[in-house]
């Protein structure tokens, strides 16, 4: 457990459901939704990294790695292997996330935007969890204006 993680806080094992471009700002949303249920949180991104994890889903590679694909590799290279994804904390609108690595007995800790986070947990197959107050600290936010 690290500093930034509260003691006892459950967690909710969630899968990309999809991506879709926002209307009224067009952002790309990324669509999260809890493993065998119902739940959907909705993320707003950037358009890079919405193309990141699009291609990646559809399991597309650029001729040469794009930057999502050249840390994978590296990481893969080093024998260090992306063990999840959480995104642990929500903050004045913004979500916060990290890369749980590990290496032999070794567990990294890697501070990241969620975005980045996701993109490099469908290329390694990672599981991706969402800390429980951050969904329901979610379902408080005004939708209309994030």
């Amino acid at each position: 457990m690290s500093d930034s993680e509260p003691p006892g806080e459950g967690w909710v094992e969630m899968e990309v459901k999809g991506l879709l471009l926002d209307p009224a700002s067009e952002t790309p949303v990324l669509l999260l939704q809890a493993v065998g249920g119902t739940l959907v949180l909705p993320i707003w991104i950037g358009q890079m990294e919405a193309n990141a994890i699009a291609m990646a889903l559809e399991g597309m590679r650029e001729p040469r790695p794009l930057t999502h694909d050249l840390m994978h590799d590296i990481l893969r290279e080093l024998a260090v292997d992306v063990v999840r994804v959480e995104i642990w904390q929500l903050r004045e609108g913004t979500f916060y996330g990290r890369l749980r690595l590990g290496r032999g007995e070794q567990n990294i800790e890697i501070d990241a935007r969620p975005s980045d986070a996701v993109a490099m947990a469908v290329r390694a197959g990672a599981t991706i969890r969402v800390a429980q107050s951050v969904l329901e600290s979610a379902l408080e936010l005004d939708l209309a204006t994030a």
